[in-house]
């Protein structure tokens, strides 16, 4: 499965960053609610109420239906407009009013570019945009532009498009259809939008021909001239997306269907703006070839880490991310059959699956603040703790459920070793999950031998691990080797890090021992001379057991260690560990 295979803002993201200043914007109305600015319907009520309160009534809960309880008709703002016989210059009057920023609004921060304003703009700031029609009276896209020191060729009229820099040789060419609030040759009644003048349809003639388009805030309703001019566009020489709250009804279904448009559903302008702009960045960055690869996330991820203002999107991504790898979990039930072949085929499925934000959990504790931790910790609780489709089945299929969560775990720990995030670890490794009513640390769950998916019997079904000792400590570090490249880079001895990583993991693992305990293991007469921890390739791997135990050895890495938590209420624990382990080491390996 793609990672972002079902995101419709990756296909507009790519279609915009291959096809540089060929994209054109028609900005509606549904743009501008964002910044508190009406829209056309809640104008049209908000005059019908002054109207009907001036005559005596009183406040009604629906002024649509008390419209229609009066008059018969749907309410319609080109209808109240024309009843009211008002000159062009009244209308723009009582459009001020509804545009124009109060001192409250300015204290509110309300009628100000929105972030699909600012969006809009730092795409045209970088030449992936050069065109925008609006049917909006308002200056928001102009002051946008400005605040990205981009002075626009502005049309609002027939003279000032005779006027104005050829569209060719303008760095943003913006056709305000409709006019400006402040001229009073606005059009904003059911004649006046009835049709345009002949040089703009020639205009958007010209621009629908030549350009693919991007749409958003217009429900392609009411302007009668705009939707005549887009059904009579005979090319589609280049894609058409319509972004849209819901899927397009009735009028706006023929345009869509007309122009064989491509549907992106959206929450809001404002995301689908941010995001699109955030996705164009990133694949100039990259220079990225697919635009469905995992490569796309983490770089989008390494520049929200960037600035502390993107932490909000970073949450965000990482939480949508989530949401899809839940999804395809729970497509992943526990089976009645098992095989070597079933094991390999789920294995793979759980890591193609989790495998964005496994990269992601590096990335961010590579380079992350301390504040990722939290969102981690979320991600893996909510791998661990998913309602699950079955509660039966081999136990090898319920055993092994949680192993993204053990990817998570593993990546993440992987990138605040490398950065010698001491202590962030040390809370990593530390912290609680509750499972089936238990409250355990995350090193007592989801650590090699800890984690009940960890049975050597199981790993050592997987391809080239028959007869290793420690399979699944083996098959993540080459796993983990892999995806490293995303948020480590090259290192002179990734197994080393690796190593070094598992065992603090089993050193966490043992921090809450007494030193009775260690000392009356160390005294038994039996061959069982040490108190079990989860271990993984350390133990096999002389030179750099050897050497990361020389590390521990250090009395300035101890005191790093102990001043980040990890000896916990033992003074003398990293001596008792590093004596565990070397007898963990020699009694495991006298069973080859």
């Amino acid at each position: 499965m793609g990672l972002l295979s079902e995101d419709g803002v990756t296909q507009v993201a790519f279609s915009v960053f291959q096809n540089k200043g060929v994209f054109a914007i028609l900005l509606g109305s549904g743009v501008s609610r964002a910044a508190s600015i009406p829209t056309g319907w809640e104008i049209t009520l908000d005059l019908i109420r002054k109207i009907a309160i001036a005559r005596g009534t009183p406040e009604q809960p629906d002024w649509a239906d008390w419209f229609w309880s009066q008059t018969k008709t749907q309410p319609n703002y080109s209808t109240v407009i024309e009843e009211l016989g008002l000159s062009p210059s009244e209308r723009r009057s009582i459009l001020a009013s509804y545009i124009e920023p109060s001192e409250k609004d300015r204290e509110l921060k309300r009628k100000i570019p929105t972030r699909a304003h600012l969006a809009v703009a730092d795409l045209v700031q970088s030449g992936y945009i050069r065109v925008i029609i609006t049917t909006n009276f308002d200056r928001l896209i102009e002051k946008a532009l400005r605040e990205r020191e981009i002075e626009p060729t502005i049309v609002t009229s027939i003279d000032s498009l005779a006027g104005a820099e050829p569209m060719v040789h303008s760095k943003c060419f913006v056709l305000k259809l409709h006019g400006d609030y402040k001229d009073a040759r606005i059009r904003n009644t059911g004649l006046e939008l009835r049709s345009y003048p002949k040089p703009f349809n020639k205009l958007l003639d010209r621009i629908f021909d030549e350009y693919g388009l991007i749409v958003a805030g217009w429900s392609g309703q009411w302007d009668e001239a705009l939707r005549a001019a887009w059904l009579r566009a005979p090319n589609r020489r280049y894609p058409l997306y319509f972004a849209s709250r819901s899927p397009p009804t009735g009028a706006t279904l023929e345009l869509t269907n007309h122009r064989q448009a491509k549907l992106i559903q959206i929450a809001d302008a404002d995301a689908f703006f941010g995001d699109l702009r955030d996705r164009v960045e990133t694949l100039a960055t990259t220079n990225a070839q697919d635009p469905l690869s995992i490569e796309l996330l983490v770089n989008t991820t390494k520049r929200f880490l960037a600035k502390e203002e993107y932490r909000i999107p970073l949450e965000e991504l990482c939480t949508k991310e989530l949401e899809r790898l839940l999804a395809i979990l729970g497509t992943l039930g526990v089976a009645l059959a098992v095989s070597a072949d079933l094991f390999r085929e789920r294995v793979s499925a759980y890591e193609s699956a989790a495998e964005p934000l496994t990269r992601i959990s590096g990335v961010l504790g590579r380079w992350g603040q301390d504040w990722t931790l939290p969102l981690v910790l979320n991600v893996i609780r909510a791998i661990v703790s998913r309602p699950q489709v079955a509660q039966f089945g081999m136990v090898m299929w319920l055993d092994i459920r949680a192993y993204a969560a053990v990817l998570v775990f593993t990546s993440y720990g992987l990138g605040l070793a490398h950065s010698s995030r001491w202590s962030v670890l040390q809370e990593m490794l530390s912290a609680p999950l509750n499972v089936e009513g238990e409250e355990k640390r995350l090193v007592e769950i989801l650590f090699l031998g800890s984690w009940v998916g960890g049975k050597n019997e199981y790993w050592h079904q997987i391809d080239g691990l028959e007869h290793r000792h420690t399979p699944l400590s083996d098959h993540l570090c080459a796993l983990m080797g892999k995806y490293s490249r995303s948020f480590i880079g090259i290192v002179p001895d990734f197994d080393l890090l690796f190593e070094r990583f598992e065992l603090l993991a089993s050193l966490a693992y043992l921090q809450n021992t007494r030193p009775e305990d260690f000392e009356a293991a160390f005294a038994a007469n039996s061959f069982h001379n040490f108190i079990w921890s989860p271990v993984g390739r350390a133990i096999w791997d002389r030179d750099r057991r050897v050497r990361l135990l020389k590390e521990l050895e250090s009395q300035e890495f101890r005191n790093v260690l102990r001043a980040s938590g990890f000896q916990g209420g033992n003074a003398n624990l990293f001596t008792h560990f590093a004596r565990n382990f070397a007898a963990m080491a020699n009694t495991i390996r006298s069973w080859r």
